[in-house]
C-alpha cells in the first residue's frame, strides 16, 4: 500500500487555501484585476472547462474524470485531498498493466477533494475566514515519463498569462533553493527556464525544503516545486511578501517535479521515471479572474449565499469576519455554503454521515450545518436540504452523479438533520436529569456523561458548556481531554498503519521492466473444469522462479531454509488478492525436491506482477521449476461465495428497483459480505423475497458464462454492474444464464445478473446449494450490509434457527400458563428470556427468523418484567406495612429485610417512606450465600442528610459502592459477617443522627 500523503504546511500548500490573517476592509482598499467586460465571462464553469480543453487540446492531454472523493483501495485517508491521489499507482509504478491507468502519459482533470478530519482538517477554521474549505475543487495537470521541467513551466506560463489574461506583472515564482544537509543542490534549472520565459530575476525567489520540495509521504516519490503567486495589489515591487503569510500575496499554482524517492532509510535516490504533478485550486483562481478578495464572493457561492438567505431569518450575507460580524452571522452564511457543498459531494459518492472513519466526519460536518443554520441564521428545519439544488445547479455539470444523486442526496440529509435535532432534545434531557441528581453544593458536571452525549448522541461540547453555565455548573475540561484523547488512541489502534509500502517499490519494479521481465502469467487462475460428477478439478500449474525478493523486498541470491521471502515467477494458477475476493492458499514443489512442501500464505499483485509469500523449506534459487498447487476445498469455498454475491446483487435490485448500487463487498471461504445503498432496512417480507430469489437461481443450475471483452464494448452491455475500480482493459465480464456474447449482440430482453469482475466463479450455480443471509443492517443511514454463508453453512443456520424458534415457543408456553407466578419464578423466566435472546444475537441463523423471533422475545420480555414490576410492589408495601408496625412514629429507621432483589428493597423504601413522610430510612438485604449486601434509602427533601452520600458512606464502608439522588439512593456491598452487619446498621445510625460514622 501507498504511503499516506504528506502536503506542505497549510500557509504554503496548494491543496487549500493560504491561511492567512482577516482582513480589515473598512481601514483598507484593495485594488483586483480590472474589472472588464470580458472579466464576465470567467465563470466557474468557463474557467474549469478552458483548464481542461488548454491540456487537452492543445497540448495532448488525455481528460480523466474525478474519482470519487472516497479513495480508492487507500485506507490512509479518510477522503482523497489532493489531484494526485488517483494516480498514485502510475507514481509507484504499480498500475495494473492491462489497465487504461498504465497507459496515461499526459493527463488533466479537475479533482474533488476534501480537507476535514485526519492530519489535514479545516473543519473549524472554515467560515471564520475567507478561503477555508472543507470541499475544493483541484485542476492539475500530470505528465508520467512524457514531459518535464521545461514544458510545465511553460504550459502554465501561458494558460495563466495568454489564456485566463492574468498580468505577469502581478504575478511571482518561487523554485527550490537546495538543502546541504540533503545533498541537494538548487534547482537552477527551473530558474533558468522561468528566466528564458521572461519572468524578471527579482520575481524569482528560492526557498528550502518546507516551502518548495513536495514529498507524497514518508517514503516514496517525491521532488522540487516551483509556486507561482499572485500579487493582488500589483503591479508593484513586492517580493518579500511571496510566502509570507501576507493576504494580499497568494500562491495560485503549484508544479511538482517528481524526480526522487524517499527511501524507508530517510535516504533520496533519483527515480528511473520523471513526472510532473501539478495542482491549482479552483476557487482561488476564480478570486483572482473574477476580481474578488473572498472566495465566497465568487459564482461558486454567490447563488448559495442567495439562496440561504432566502430560507433564513437575518440579513443578507455581508462578508464581514471577526469582531465585525456581529452575531457571527456572515461565518454562519459561510459554514453553511461550504458544508451543504461537501455533504452534496460526498453523499452523491456513496460516503454518508455515520459514526467511524469519513462518515464521522460527515456527521460532525452536517451537524455543525444545521447548527448554524437553524440558530443563527434562524432558517426552518429541512432549510438545508432545501440547498441541495442550488449546488447541483453550480457543480452538476462537471460532476454529473449530482445530478444522479440529488434526490438522495436531500432524503438522506433531511433523515440526518431529523436524528440530530432529536439527539439535541435527548441530550438536554439527560442534561436535566442529571444536574437533578447532583446535590446542591456539587458544581463540576460529570465529564463521562458530557463526552457520552458528544460522542454517541453528536451533542456539541460547546453547547453542553452553554447549558452548563446557564446553570451555575461547570464541566471538568481536564477530564473531558483525557477522554478525547483515550477515543484518539483508540481509533489510531484500529485504523491501518500509515507509511506502508506496496511489496516492490517503484525501483524494484521499473529494474523488472528495464530488463525485460513479463509481467506474470496468472490466466491459469481460470484453468479449472466442472467434471460428470459435479466436482471441480484444479489441475498445477508449472512455473519458473524469476526472482526472489525479501519480505521488505530487497532482491535475493537465493531463500535459505526458513527464511520467509516473496517469489516471483513466470506463471502461476494462484489468485491474488483483489476484486474482494481473499487470495488462494496452498503450496508449491520443486523438480529436484517433490516431497518438499513450500506453503504459500499470501498472494499479491503488484503492477503486474504476482509475488507469492512462502517460508522456504529448503533453499530455493531463481531459475527453479516448480509446481504450483492451490487448496481446491478453499478456491472452490470462494467460487461458491463469489458467484452467490453476484446473484444475490441481482437478486436486491430485482426486488429493490435499479437504485440499489453496491458499495463494498468482501468473499471468504467462510461468509460473504456485501454492502449496497438503501432507504432502510430490509423487512422481513424483503429478506424473505431476497432469499427466495436467490434460491431460484441456485435451484435452476444454470450456466456462469464469462468472456473477456474491450472495456468500451463491455460497458455497453444492458443492465450492466459495475463499481468505482480501474478496470483491466480488456475486461472480464461474467453473466448469470445469458452468454456474454448474446448480451454484446443486444438481441436479449432477459433480466440477469451481469457485472465486470476479475473474481474466479463457479461454472454452475447448483453449486452454492444454499444460501442464507444470517446479518442485514444499515451500517449509516442509506447503507445497508448483508452478511450471508452458502452450502452446509446455510444448512445448519436454517435448522438452528428452527431449533431457537422451538425454544421460544416453549418459553412462550410457560409464560402463558404462569397466570398467577411468584417474584422468584416470575424473575425465573425473565431471566430464561434473557439468556433465550442472548443466544438468539450471537447466533447465525436467517436474519428474517432472527428478527421475528426478536420481536417475539421482546413481548415476552415485557411481560415478564410487567409480572416482576406488580409483584415487587406487593412485596414491598408488605415489607414496608411490618417494618411501619415495628417502628412506628421514629423519624429514623435503619433495619435489615429479607430479599434478593434491590428493586424489592428500593420499593419497601418508597413505600416506607409514604407511610411515613418525615422519617429518614435506610434497608440493608444480606445474601449469606453469596455474602452480597443490598443497600436502599430514602430521606426528606431539604433534610440535612444527602440519600446519595449516605448510601455511598454505608456501602463504602462494605467494599461496595452506591448512587443516586438528595433524597434516593442505593447501593451494593459485601459481607459474610453478621457481626459485620450489625455494626454497620449502627454505624449508619450514628451517620444519619450526626451526618457523619462514629
Amino acid at each position: 500500500m501507498a504511503a499516506p500523503v504528506r502536503f506542505l504546511t497549510a500557509r504554503r500548500s496548494v491543496v487549500l487555501n493560504v491561511n492567512f490573517t482577516v482582513l480589515t476592509f473598512r481601514s483598507r482598499k484593495y485594488s483586483t484585476l480590472p474589472r472588464t467586460d470580458v472579466q464576465k465571462e470567467f465563470s466557474s464553469k468557463w474557467v474549469r472547462q478552458k483548464f481542461i480543453d488548454f491540456f487537452k487540446e492543445q497540448h495532448g492531454h488525455r481528460y480523466v474524470p474525478s474519482s470519487p472523493v472516497r479513495p480508492r483501495g487507500d485506507p490512509s485517508l479518510l477522503f482523497v485531498n489532493a489531484g494526485m491521489n488517483q494516480f498514485k499507482p502510475v507514481l509507484l509504478g504499480a498500475a495494473d498493466p492491462r489497465s487504461e491507468m498504465a497507459s496515461y502519459r499526459r493527463v488533466v482533470n479537475s479533482q474533488k477533494c476534501v480537507r476535514a478530519g485526519g492530519k489535514h482538517n479545516d473543519l473549524e477554521d472554515v467560515g471564520r475566514d475567507v478561503y477555508h474549505h472543507t470541499f475544493f475543487e483541484m485542476l492539475g495537470n500530470w505528465s508520467f515519463g512524457d514531459y518535464f521541467k521545461e514544458e510545465a513551466c511553460s504550459m502554465a506560463w501561458r494558460l495563466l498569462t495568454e489564456e485566463y489574461g492574468i498580468p505577469p506583472e502581478r504575478l511571482y515564482v518561487s523554485y527550490f533553493g537546495g538543502d546541504a544537509a540533503c545533498g541537494l543542490p538548487a534547482d537552477e534549472e527551473t530558474r533558468e527556464i522561468w528566466r528564458s520565459l521572461g519572468v524578471r530575476g527579482e520575481r524569482l525567489l528560492p526557498f528550502g525544503m518546507s516551502d518548495n520540495f513536495w514529498e507524497m509521504g514518508d517514503v516514496g516519490p517525491c521532488g522540487p516545486c516551483t509556486e507561482i503567486h499572485y500579487d493582488h495589489l500589483g503591479p508593484r515591487e513586492a517580493p518579500g511578501l511571496v510566502n509570507a503569510d501576507s493576504p494580499d500575496m497568494v500562491e495560485i499554482w503549484n508544479l511538482v517535479f517528481m524526480q526522487y524517492n524517499r527511501e524507508a532509510d530517510g535516504g533520496l535516490r533519483v527515480l528511473p521515471q520523471q513526472s510532473v504533478d501539478t495542482g491549482m485550486g479552483l476557487e482561488r483562481l476564480l478570486t483572482v479572474l473574477q476580481g474578488q478578495r473572498s472566495n465566497y464572493n465568487t459564482d461558486l457561492f454567490t447563488p448559495l449565499l442567495n439562496a440561504i438567505h432566502q430560507c433564513s431569518g437575518v440579513q443578507a450575507y455581508g462578508g464581514r469576519t471577526g469582531e465585525e460580524d456581529s452575531g457571527k452571522v456572515d461565518m454562519a452564511y459561510r459554514v453553511v455554503a461550504d458544508h451543504v457543498r461537501t455533504l452534496s459531494i460526498c453523499i452523491a459518492d456513496g460516503v454518508y454521515p455515520g459514526m467511524t472513519g469519513a462518515e464521522l466526519v460527515l456527521r460532525r460536518i452536517l451537524r455543525r450545518a444545521v447548527r448554524y443554520l437553524t440558530e443563527v441564521l434562524k432558517a426552518p428545519q429541512g432549510s438545508l436540504a432545501s440547498l441541495v439544488p442550488t449546488v447541483v445547479h453550480s457543480l452538476g455539470d462537471a460532476y454529473v452523479e449530482l445530478q444522479e444523486e440529488q434526490e438522495r442526496i436531500m432524503d438522506i440529509i433531511n433523515e440526518n438533520e431529523d436524528h440530530f435535532l432529536s439527539a439535541l432534545r435527548q441530550g438536554r434531557r439527560v442534561i436535566d436529569r442529571t444536574l437533578g441528581k447532583m446535590a446542591a453544593h456539587e458544581t463540576t458536571f460529570p465529564a463521562p456523561v458530557a463526552w457520552s452525549l458528544h460522542r454517541n448522541l453528536g451533542f456539541p461540547l460547546d453547547l453542553v458548556h452553554l447549558m452548563l453555565e446557564e446553570r451555575g455548573k461547570g464541566l471538568d475540561t481536564h477530564h473531558l481531554q483525557q477522554l478525547e484523547q483515550q477515543e484518539k488512541e483508540r481509533a489510531q489502534s484500529q485504523a491501518p498503519l500509515e507509511g506502508a509500502v506496496a511489496l516492490l517499490d517503484v525501483h524494484s519494479l521499473c529494474a523488472l521492466q528495464r530488463e525485460g521481465v513479463p509481467h506474470t502469467d496468472d490466466s491459469p487462475k481460470y484453468h479449472y473444469s466442472l467434471r460428470h460428477d459435479g466436482t471441480y478439478e484444479f489441475p498445477p500449474c508449472r512455473a519458473e522462479v524469476l526472482a526472489l525478493y525479501s519480505v521488505e523486498g530487497a532482491l535475493l541470491r537465493e531463500a535459505g531454509e526458513g527464511r520467509d521471502c516473496l517469489v516471483l515467477l513466470d506463471r502461476t494458477c494462484f489468485y491474488s488478492q483483489q476484486g474482494g475476493q481473499e487470495h488462494d492458499q496452498g503450496y508449491m514443489t520443486t523438480d529436484h525436491l517433490q516431497g518438499v512442501l513450500y506453503p504459500v500464505s499470501d498472494v499479491q499483485l503488484v503492477g503486474g506482477y504476482v509475488l507469492h509469500r512462502i517460508t522456504a523449506t529448503e533453499t530455493l534459487r531463481p531459475g527453479d521449476h516448480v509446481q504450483l498447487h492451490i487448496d481446491q476445498a478453499q478456491r472452490l469455498a470462494c467460487m461458491v461465495k463469489h458467484t452467490a454475491t453476484h446473484v444475490l446483487n441481482f437478486a436486491l435490485r430485482q426486488l429493490l428497483g435499479g437504485g440499489v448500487a453496491q458499495r463494498g463487498s468482501h468473499v471468504s471461504a467462510h461468509r460473504l459480505r456485501f454492502d449496497f445503498s438503501v432507504k432502510a432496512s430490509l423487512s422481513v417480507s424483503e429478506l424473505q423475497q431476497v432469499e427466495s430469489l436467490v434460491q431460484q437461481i441456485i435451484q435452476e443450475d444454470v450456466q456462469v458464462h464469462t468472456q473477456e471483452v474491450p472495456l468500451a464494448l463491455a460497458n455497453q452491455i444492458p443492465g450492466l454492474r459495475t463499481v468505482d475500480e480501474v478496470y483491466p482493459d480488456p475486461v472480464r465480464v461474467v453473466s448469470v444464464a445469458v452468454p456474454v456474447s448474446e448480451l454484446l449482440e443486444g438481441g436479449c430482453n432477459t433480466h440477469t445478473s451481469v457485472e465486470l469482475c476479475c473474481g474466479t466463479h463457479l461454472i454452475r450455480t447448483g453449486a452454492i446449494r444454499d444460501l442464507v443471509i444470517t446479518s442485514e443492517r444499515q451500517l449509516v443511514k442509506g447503507i445497508s450490509r448483508i452478511v450471508a454463508v452458502t452450502g452446509d453453512d446455510a444448512r445448519e443456520a436454517r435448522e438452528t434457527g428452527n431449533v431457537l424458534e422451538q425454544e421460544v415457543e416453549a418459553l412462550s408456553a410457560r409464560v402463558a400458563v404462569a397466570t398467577s407466578p411468584s417474584l422468584h419464578e416470575a424473575q425465573r423466566l425473565s431471566k430464561d428470556v434473557g439468556q433465550l435472546t442472548d443466544a438468539l444475537e450471537g447466533t447465525p441463523i436467517p436474519q428474517w427468523q432472527k428478527r421475528v423471533l426478536q420481536t417475539r422475545l421482546k413481548a415476552l420480555q415485557r411481560s415478564t418484567n410487567t409480572s416482576i414490576r406488580k409483584l415487587e410492589i406487593k412485596e414491598g408495601a408488605l415489607q414496608a406495612q411490618k417494618l411501619h408496625e415495628k417502628h412506628g412514629l421514629q423519624t429514623l429507621v435503619v433495619d435489615t429485610i429479607d430479599t434478593d432483589s434491590i428493586s424489592v428493597v428500593v420499593k419497601t423504601v418508597n413505600r416506607y417512606s409514604e407511610l411515613s413522610p418525615g422519617c429518614m430510612v435506610l434497608l440493608l438485604a444480606h445474601q449469606r450465600s453469596s455474602g452480597r449486601v443490598l443497600c436502599a434509602c430514602q430521606v426528606p427533601k431539604g433534610g440535612v442528610v444527602s440519600a446519595s452520600e449516605w448510601a455511598l458512606s454505608v456501602c463504602g464502608r462494605l467494599g461496595g459502592n452506591a448512587g443516586g439522588s438528595a433524597t434516593v439512593a442505593k447501593g451494593v456491598g459485601s459481607t459474610r459477617s453478621t457481626e459485620d452487619l450489625s455494626q454497620t446498621l449502627t454505624w449508619a445510625q450514628h451517620y444519619a443522627q450526626r451526618g457523619e460514622g462514629p
